[in-house]
């Protein structure tokens, strides 16, 4: 099959990319909305054929047809099926680096981080579902973490994003990232929990975004007493 890279889209309209006289965008055009629809048509197929016939056995020209485009088309949006794969992943990592970076400059590194993921998730769990469902995004997860190259691919992206935060945090507390192991220290800390949280929601019953703020929220408010307490109870 010939891949092709994703075509650059033609300049937008003046009437869909200027805003009103009082300098407030405006509201994206319908061609703009017609192309969010196509993209969002193609996410949850792609997700759809992964979670039921499987990752390797899915093509792209499979998803396309679909939704009824062309293979020229999907990779439009596209660059490759990982891609899709990963998609609503990279908004939820995306959302919470935001939300991180916005939290109050005052709160110290662990604290920040525990509030930008329950907020994020809060925020993310309306925005999943204008795309994907909630219980789509979860057997998402699930299939990630039984797909050989896609769980390779996972972790790789893991210690992108590790780094990314560890970046925000040592900018927040005015360090230098290269001669302070401690905003590794504690991203590492974090993802470990975030890792956990994550397996024990992909492998339970409920797949609402209630349940895994819940599970995250226990386990990142006993990492601090795991770590600093006796365990031993006599």
């Amino acid at each position: 099959m010939r891949t092709e890279q994703r075509a650059a889209d033609p300049a937008k309209p003046q009437a869909e990319t200027s805003g009103d006289i009082s300098g407030e965008p405006s509201r994206p055009g319908l061609r703009e909305r017609k192309k969010q629809r196509t993209r969002d048509a193609l996410l949850r197929a792609a997700l759809e054929l992964f979670t039921t016939k499987g990752y390797e056995e899915t093509t792209v020209d499979e998803i396309a047809e679909a939704v009824d485009v062309s293979q020229r088309t999907f990779f439009r949006y596209f660059t490759n099926k990982q891609e899709t794969a990963f998609a609503v992943q990279e908004m939820v990592e995306q959302r919470f680096v935001e939300t991180l970076r916005e939290r109050p400059a005052d709160e110290t590194p662990f604290v920040a981080l525990r509030g930008a993921v329950i907020d994020a998730w809060d925020a993310m769990g309306r925005s999943i579902e204008e795309v994907v469902p909630v219980e789509l995004h979860m057997r998402t997860y699930q299939m990630i973490e039984s797909t050989p190259s896609l769980l390779a691919a996972h972790l790789r992206r893991s210690i992108e994003m590790e780094e990314e935060i560890a970046r925000v945090i040592a900018e927040r507390e005015g360090l230098d990232l290269d001669t302070d192991p401690r905003p590794r220290v504690v991203v590492a800390a974090f993802s470990g929990v975030m890792r956990v949280t994550g397996r024990l929601w992909g492998a339970g019953e409920d797949s609402s975004v209630e349940s895994i703020r819940a599970i995250t929220e226990s386990y990142l408010d006993h990492l601090g007493p795991a770590l600093a307490e006796n365990w031993r109870t006599e």
